[in-house]
């Protein structure tokens, strides 16, 4: 039998494309499924927020699966307080995701919603770094790819459909940085933080810093291939990070699920974990931040 995997960044399915269209209960069977054909027994579900269904109707498609997943709410903390948070919490949340502040992270309004969080025992997942979108230019181009060209073209009636083109998107990486969450750590040594995709590509170094002197500070490996193999490349697993401070998160697709699930292995093989360092990130120390397992420290 396969070792447990918690997935602390599984996002709640969605269709892009047409999101009307979309048959919940089906997208969320179906992502359910995937999830576990890779191995994975519990998952953060990430739901709501501007861009995906309301928290009410998203938590009712979760509790299909409730023995898989641990519902958590994308919000903005620009637009809820502390009171927000105690009312997500009541619904049945168990913890919270940012991602496209319009502050930094550690700006004094959000204070409110960490404060909540922190005496709720709900984790907070951040959003590090550059914001991703469906094409990785890094890997391909519409150049020379013709899938890539079709997302390029639909992006661009999409944008011009919706009336971005004449304002912009309001998003910055120098908001969404590890060195962010130094202060928020200290200010709320009691609240568990998760810094996706190792920090962000371009922040390893402030990522390590901080994981290394808070002790309520995580970083998760999602984020694709550019990711997996700057985790190797850099030693940032086990090394510049150590393995107690790092967990797995899909952040994909239900077919790459499994891509990255043996990417994941791969990387174990490959930095020569043992057991215990390996299933420290596969599982235990999620189930730790979620309070699914209470932590075992070393004896004297």
């Amino acid at each position: 039998m396969s070792e447990p995997i918690f997935d602390v960044h599984c996002h709640f399915p969605r269709n892009w494309q047409d999101p009307d269209a979309q048959d919940n209960e089906k997208a969320i069977d179906e992502r359910a499924d995937a999830l576990r054909s890779a191995g994975v027994v519990k998952a953060s579900l990430l739901c709501g927020g501007r861009f995906g269904l309301g928290y009410e109707e998203s938590i009712t498609f979760s509790r299909r699966h409730e023995d898989l997943f641990l519902p958590s709410a994308v919000v903005d903390p620009e637009d809820i307080d502390g009171r927000s948070v105690q009312q997500l919490f009541d619904m049945g949340y168990v913890g919270l995701k940012m991602i496209g502040v319009r502050r930094a992270y550690d700006d004094l309004k959000y204070f409110s919603v960490y404060e909540m969080a922190e005496r709720l025992g709900m984790p907070v997942l951040l959003h590090m770094g550059v914001i991703g979108g469906p094409i990785d230019y890094a890997i391909t181009h519409p150049r020379r790819d013709a899938n890539a060209a079709k997302t390029y073209k639909s992006m661009q009636e999409r944008r011009i459909k919706e009336q971005i083109l004449s304002f912009g998107r309001n998003a910055s990486a120098t908001r969404m940085r590890p060195f962010h969450m130094d202060t928020i750590a200290n200010t709320f040594p009691d609240l568990r933080l998760i810094g996706a995709h190792l920090g962000g590509t371009g922040n390893y170094d402030e990522s390590a810093s901080v994981a290394r002197w808070r002790p309520n500070v995580f970083f998760d490996m999602s984020g694709g291939d550019t990711i997996e193999r700057h985790a190797i490349e850099r030693n940032l697993i086990g090394q510049e990070i150590g393995v107690e401070k790092l967990v797995w998160g899909s952040d994909c697709g239900n077919d790459e699920i499994q891509s990255h699930v043996d990417n994941l292995e791969s990387i174990f093989k490959t930095v020569d974990l043992d057991d215990d360092q390996s299933g420290r990130i596969r599982w235990n120390n999620a189930a730790e931040i979620f309070g699914l397992e209470e932590p075992i420290f070393a004896e004297e």
